[in-house]
């Protein structure tokens, strides 16, 4: 999909329609990684080391139920306004395999 570098669109912060950069922006870091009961926290903390059964962390680490099914990622889109410097995030992404700027 091919999106443009610049927009005229509306700016709330100057509350008039002006001319705003495009910007694609990552999803960010995912949340929780260390939270009580996590896999990640119980290895650190060494659980499943040494000899015998394993109990919980035995098991394969992805089972068939939890293995990704999307092929694509919701791109995010950020809009900065070339007059005020401020920037717009949106929050509805589309779903493409690929993304042009132009």
């Amino acid at each position: 999909m091919k999106i443009p570098k610049t927009v005229n669109r509306y700016c709330p912060y100057c509350k008039k329609v002006t001319e705003q950069k495009v910007k694609l922006v990552s999803g960010g870091s995912k949340r929780g990684a260390l939270k009580r009961g996590s896999l990640a926290r119980a290895k650190l903390r060494g659980t499943n080391q040494g000899i015998g059964n394993k109990g919980k962390y035995s098991k394969p680490a992805v089972s068939k139920f939890k293995r990704k099914t999307k092929t694509t990622k919701k791109t995010n889109i950020m809009y900065t306004c070339s007059v005020c410097g401020k920037s717009k995030y949106q929050k509805k992404g589309k779903r493409t395999g690929k993304i042009i700027q132009e």
